[in-house]
């Protein structure tokens, strides 16, 4: 199950590209240290956005895939 407000495993390395960035940081990590996971750290407004984000960020990674295998 994934709780919204309790820390994860990767909540210090978000918490530090935060602290980088200065921005809201959404931080999905395979294969890491400490196995898959994902850790959000942002305004509301960007999580009342984020799924829309999300679909945006795999549909340009797709178009781009198929870009490159022509």
């Amino acid at each position: 199950m994934i709780r919204a407000n309790d820390p994860g495993k990767y909540n210090d390395a978000t918490t530090e590209a935060r602290r980088l960035t200065g921005g809201d940081v959404i931080l999905i990590v395979r294969d890491g240290k400490l196995g898959n996971g994902f850790s959000v750290q942002a305004r509301i407004e960007t999580l009342a956005i984020l799924p829309a984000i999300l679909r945006n960020v795999a549909d340009e990674i797709e178009r781009q895939l198929l870009e490159g295998s022509a």
